[in-house]
């Protein structure tokens, strides 16, 4: 079973929209006894709101704007080092979501970050 510290980290997320694949970095942190995140993608940066884990489920809300105005609800199970589960918009279809979690070495030459 996930516990808030295991699953804090950097993670690398792919979501299979019906407009194509967006590649997503979604930051846990674990401070304190809460859980909190952020998520980068498509030039944007936005807080993880509802951020909830339960056993190995893990669930978040985060609004977007690109490529359009978004609301959307994540819904993953948490495996080790991999996540897997979807993500809704509204009354749009589900899209998968699948990740993987940065480990120190690909962090240190993940592009953008330094060393």
């Amino acid at each position: 079973m996930a516990t808030a510290a295991t699953v804090a980290g950097i993670w690398d997320l792919s979501i299979a929209t019906p407009i194509g694949k967006i590649a997503a970095v979604v930051e846990l942190r674990y401070d304190e006894g809460v859980l909190t995140g952020t998520a980068r993608g498509a030039g944007e940066e936005a807080g993880l709101d509802g951020l909830a884990l339960t056993g190995d489920r893990l669930t978040w809300k985060q609004a977007v704007t690109r490529p359009m105005r978004l609301n959307l609800a994540f819904d993953v199970t948490v495996t080790g080092d991999t996540l897997a589960g979807t993500s809704r918009a509204g009354r749009l279809p589900a899209s998968r979501v699948s990740g993987l979690r940065r480990t120190d070495r690909a962090a240190e030459t993940a592009p953008g970050t330094r060393p």
